[in-house]
């Protein structure tokens, strides 16, 4: 009897185990849509989509820093669409304000009808400007938490996949982000001192890194000697002073840059949540991977992309330029910087840089994008034309 009994135990245990291991699996996940997109300068994605039964395609900003989905005010105004005053806030770079909404829309995207999508309207001119390219919304965590995205920069291509299990491919990393409207990811930045903290992950900053100035001062972080530039970015409510210059190293997971182009930025709105957060990573640096958003999961998985290795952009202008009437306008110009040196003024039209007058916007930032290159740039003003000399500086070595 005794022999008996010990392998009805291990019998007994066996089972035990197998109903432990017991678990509902989803179904996997489909594939369901594909979909090209473009990069404009600093890695912002671009996409086009069509609004309910409206047949003008329109272009969208797909951005993980958006708690929502948005739609610029003037698309509003010239589709007609009827809006709602709010009593919801939004905030940004610029200011926060008091929101209109559109409700229940769909966006018709690819192969794909998103319905039920409630936009809230917001001024983006300032981004049509700086980027020369109707910008008519912005898609963030309405449209990403309904599915699983897949973002490929080598292919620039959008996959969408409907939620189940779904399995990563070899040689990436997975983030656990902590995701509630936007994703807050941890990383560790080294300058005067090491540091671990937290960040917004933002596909639709076109930077690598911003810090808050209020982190910057506590922490102690920024080497004293460590040379800064006066810069500014556009964002909502229009743009917002900054500073310009490098950090000595950022790491994600197992993945390490160094000289980490940064921007730092005195948020009176507090959009960058300090204390709780330090700042936010955003898409110039994000590009380098091809990425995996599954939001039901709390995942981002990360896989180093042909990018990688791409240098950083250290050039420094202090040129403010934007399409205004069809035409590239210099507005700003930063104090004692290369374009004050080089004689800009405001309301100059710009007419060619370094023999290109293609009149893009893009294409000229992308000229300006080489330091220690010295450019000549046709200027248009009331007394006639002028040529002027630009010596883009290198924010890393300071020349």
């Amino acid at each position: 009897m005794r022999l008996l009994t010990i392998p009805i135990l291990l019998l007994c245990f066996a089972v035990t185990m197998v109903q432990a291991q017991e678990e509902f699996v989803p179904p996997p996940a489909k594939k369901i849509a594909q979909f090209p997109f473009r990069l404009l300068t600093g890695g912002i994605i671009l996409i086009k989509a069509r609004l309910s039964n409206f047949p003008d395609t329109l272009n969208f900003v797909l951005d993980t820093g958006s708690g929502g989905i948005s739609l610029d005010s003037t698309t509003a105004d010239y589709l007609k669409i009827t809006t709602q005053l709010s009593d919801r806030t939004i905030r940004g770079i610029a200011g926060v304000r008091r929101v209109f909404f559109s409700y229940g829309q769909t966006l018709h995207l690819p192969n794909l009808a998103v319905e039920n999508l409630d936009f809230h309207i917001n001024d983006y001119d300032v981004l049509t400007s700086a980027y020369g390219e109707k910008i008519d919304g912005i898609i963030g965590l309405s449209f990403l938490s309904r599915y699983i995205l897949k973002i490929d920069y080598d292919s620039l291509a959008i996959s969408v996949y409907t939620k189940g299990t779904f399995k990563y491919p070899r040689g990436g990393f997975l983030l656990k982000p902590f995701i509630q409207t936007i994703p807050i990811l941890n990383a560790n930045i080294k300058d005067n001192r090491p540091l671990a903290s937290r960040f917004y992950f933002d596909t639709g900053a076109g930077m690598c890194l911003l810090l808050s100035a209020d982190f910057v001062s506590d922490s102690n972080f920024v080497k004293p000697k460590r040379k800064w530039y006066a810069t500014q970015a556009e964002g909502l409510g229009g743009k917002a002073p900054m500073k310009q210059g490098v950090i000595k190293q950022l790491q994600l997971g197992p993945f390490r840059f160094k000289n980490v182009p940064t921007y730092i930025f005195d948020d009176e709105f507090n959009v960058t949540q300090y204390p709780a957060l330090a700042g936010l990573v955003g898409n110039d640096l994000l590009r380098r991977f091809n990425l995996i958003l599954n939001y039901e999961r709390k995942d981002i998985y990360m896989i180093p992309n042909s990018h990688y290795r791409e240098q950083f952009d250290y050039s420094y202008t202090g040129l403010g330029m934007y399409v205004v009437d069809g035409e590239i306008q210099v507005v700003d110009i930063m104090p004692e910087s290369p374009a004050e040196q080089a004689g800009f003024k405001p309301g100059d039209i710009i007419m060619g840089v370094a023999n290109n007058f293609s009149n893009n916007i893009q294409t000229y930032k992308n000229l300006m994008q080489t330091p220690g290159e010295r450019l000549r740039i046709l200027v248009l003003r009331k007394d006639g034309p002028y040529q002027l000399t630009l010596k883009v500086k290198n924010i890393l070595t300071g020349r």
